[in-house]
């Protein structure tokens, strides 16, 4: 294996530059660095996870594990929930390490903060697109280490220079005397070496596995189905419970007659606690049929009359007239040019995962296991403690495979009710909530209102930018310690405080609008950037239009001085064939932006039909994530946070009735469908740069784009999501003289 001549100095810390949440979500300190976790098999909390699991030979640091038959597991620091990151994780120890692919086997790692943990947010965290970001030197680090004290191992056996020896495969060779060595005959040797001060990396240029396609090492369990979510868990004596919450928010049970439910088959018993009923059963449909027989009276609390429109209402008043923190400013707004000025509102939306809320719980008397898919394994550990009055070492927490998460899994609140339920009964009880539950009770994304401006020069380009948005806070929740000094939180404003364009003066504000009691935002896949790139390149088309210019001109004009952007949006118009003439009502969109470290540039191609329905006909996307670990999962996860956010943006708002959530399942919460779902063309901007995240960056680009080509082809600005059909009918007069020929003019252009 070719290495850097240079050595990597173990000592220091690696941060990467990324803008908004993100910042908090990245391993500084820690295990931010391969010397903070280096050894770590001697310190306390490693060495009672090491004798966990075997104690085997050779446990250099937090993530690796060699036993003497040369088996090596990796111990996985990010959770898996569809996004890959196993494999990616597996292909950076791989490599590093000197062994295939499929000699690397992965299991989930046990809670820790001290191993695991990312100190801004306060815990052993998966989010905000960092998976690969955060490990990407760690564990590449991590598995030099271990090759360098397994060769030096070997070498001291041979009395032979380390340098002399190259590994294949999980082999040492040294090729002068014709010896090999496998790493499980020297784990023991290796195990007792002291830490190296530093380690060589593989040059980029000897990759063999890194950048390349592979293969996802969770697919072949998850084909034949020996795969376990959190669902799928099954103990000895479990009994299965489904429960209802109060329908409106932040309200309470007042009482409830079991008679029915207990008399269905197979119901066991009923469960309270003071906002929800649950009940017992040995199967789940028993639990179910017994929950529907229940006769409940609830106590609707403070919000039995509340409504969207008193939402957003009051968010608007908020955004125009309230106290705002200021995000950016830099020079004045211009006292002489074309002025433009728009409001925009973004819904709250659900993460209705496939797989719904579920935790397995057995609590005795000195000890509590779970069972649970969840992407904060600690917070959920120290939450069942807090519940069952246990200390932390005596509860154990089994995390599986997440049915999906985007976010929904950072919260624990599933986890504390299955707690309080399991508490009160003697056997262990799985509690499954259905898709309505689900849906009804979820950790919804915040609503927001926007008030935007611009002062357009004589050249109808942007002198001056203005941007103020009002919205509950969820870091300020999630996160205190990653909010600014001054109150900002950085999510609220990420890719507008640092938009890609170069424009002279701007000033961005915030403005933080809580949400009534019991109505509880949380992360959604991509959060802010998912509104704000909505609003900005929305408006960036307005300003192209109110200026006479072609959406595409104008932002090349505006990116002359960030190359990297400029490239994607090139890519992304020469593979579309940006300027060709398309049929009547046919419009293309264009949106771009920088999240999450990430380029990327996105042209939504779509047809409005007179009547008013959007058929989506292509997509092309364009991505510079600087360098990348598996080239499959990269196109992949665009291809699905894109149609991620297309369904958003097509279809889905969490709306409030009666102080209730009024969707409940897919028939009003709905996803596209195989028949309405786009081609989607990927392509990708190659260079060294630093890698950039992945798992939201498709979602937070796709609804800018789609407005935008309904703009293309109907001359209709939508101003809110999700998509108003109403707006799109063709009038009556119009409908007489539709024809199917194409438009003579371009309808890509404004």
């Amino acid at each position: 294996m070719t290495r850097h001549d240079d050595g990597i100095d173990l000592g220091r810390r690696h941060a990467m530059q990324t803008g908004g949440l993100a910042i908090a979500f990245l391993w500084l300190g820690g295990v931010g660095t391969a010397r903070a976790m280096i050894d770590a098999r001697r310190q306390p909390g490693d060495a009672a996870a090491a004798l966990a699991d075997g104690n085997p030979p050779f446990a250099p640091n937090a993530f690796i594990r060699i036993d003497a038959h040369g088996a090596i597991r990796l111990v996985m620091p990010s959770v898996e929930m569809g996004q890959g990151v196993y494999t990616g994780a597996s292909m950076l120890l791989a490599e590093e390490l000197g062994v295939g692919l499929d000699q690397i086997n992965v299991e989930h790692a046990p809670p820790s903060d001290e191993l695991y943990g990312m100190p801004l947010l306060g815990g052993q965290i998966t989010g905000g697109s960092t998976s690969t970001r955060g490990s990407w030197q760690v564990l590449r680090e991590a598995g030099a280490v271990a090759r360098t004290m397994l060769v030096t191992a070997a070498a001291a056996q041979w009395h032979v220079d380390p340098a002399a020896c190259t590994v294949e495969r999980g082999v040492i060779h040294h090729a002068a005397s014709g010896r090999s060595v496998a790493f499980g005959a020297v784990a023991v040797a290796a195990g007792k070496l002291p830490m190296p001060d530093k380690v060589q990396l593989t040059d980029p240029k000897d990759f063999k596995l890194l950048g390349k396609p592979m293969r996802r090492v969770d697919s072949p369990d998850k084909v034949k189905g020996a795969t376990q979510f959190g669902i799928d868990v099954r103990l000895t004596g479990m009994k299965i419970a489904t429960v209802m919450a109060c329908p409106t928010l932040a309200g309470k049970l007042a009482s409830v007659d079991d008679k029915a439910a207990r008399a269905v088959p197979g119901v066991v018993t009923v469960l309270r606690l003071d906002n929800a009923v649950a009940v017992v059963g040995d199967h789940f449909w028993a639990a179910k049929q017994g929950l529907q027989a229940l006769n409940i009276t609830w106590d609707h609390g403070p919000n039995a009359t509340l409504t969207t429109q008193q939402l957003r209402d009051a968010l608007a008043e908020s955004a125009r007239h309230g106290q705002s923190i200021v995000a950016v400013d830099t020079g004045s707004r211009p006292a002489q040019g074309t002025t433009v000025h728009s409001e925009y509102r973004s819904p709250m939306l659900a993460h209705a995962t496939m797989e719904p809320m579920n935790a397995t719980v057995s609590v005795t008397a000195d000890k509590c296991e779970v069972w649970t898919g969840t992407q904060v394994p600690m917070r959920a550990l120290q939450a069942a403690a807090k519940i069952t009055g246990l200390a932390e070492d005596k509860v154990v927490l089994h995390n599986q495979y997440l049915g999906g998460g985007f976010g929904r899994r950072l919260e624990t609140d599933w986890v504390e009710q299955a707690v309080a339920l399991a508490k009160q009964v003697s056997y262990p009880l799985k509690v499954v909530w259905t898709r309505e539950e689900d849906i009804r009770h979820d950790r919804v994304r915040p609503m927001y209102h926007d008030v935007v401006s611009a002062v357009l020069d004589a050249n109808g380009m942007p002198a001056w930018f203005g941007y103020r948005t009002s919205g509950s806070s969820v870091l300020a929740r999630f996160a205190p310690p990653a909010m600014g000094k001054d109150g900002m939180d950085s999510d609220a404003v990420e890719c507008v405080a640092q938009m890609p364009y170069d424009i002279p003066a701007k000033k961005v504000e915030w403005i933080r609008h809580d949400m009534p009691i019991g109505l509880v935002t949380g992360w959604w896949r991509g959060v802010g950037p998912t509104h704000n790139l909505f609003v900005v390149e929305s408006f960036v088309d307005e300003m192209a239009h109110r200026a006479g210019k072609d959406p595409l001109e104008y932002r090349r004009a505006l990116l002359q001085k960030n190359p990297r952007t400029l490239a994607v949006l090139n890519l992304a118009a020469e593979k579309i064939g940006w300027g060709k003439t398309l049929p009547s009502r046919v419009g293309r969109g264009i949106a771009l932006g920088e999240p999450f470290g990430s380029r990327i540039c996105a042209m939504v191609e779509a047809e409005v039909t007179p009547q008013g329905e959007v058929h989506l006909r292509r997509v092309v996307a364009a991505l510079d994530c600087g360098m990348i670990v598996n080239s499959s999962s990269i196109e992949a996860q665009i291809q699905g946070g894109l149609l991620f956010g297309l369904s958003a943006a097509m279809f889905n708002a969490i709306t409030i009735k009666d102080g209730g959530i009024e969707q409940g399942n897919f028939n009003d919460y709905r996803s596209l469908r195989i028949n309405e779902a786009p081609s989607v063309e990927f392509y990708r901007v190659v260079n060294a740069e630093p890698p950039g995240g992945l798992g939201e960056v498709g979602t937070a680009i796709a609804a800018p784009a789609l407005a935008n080509a309904i703009f293309a082809a109907t001359g209709v600005r939508l101003y809110e999501l999700p998509v108003d059909r109403r707006l799109l009918v063709q009038s009556p007069d119009a409908l007489k003289s539709v024809v199917s020929a194409s438009r003579p003019e371009r309808r890509d252009a404004t």
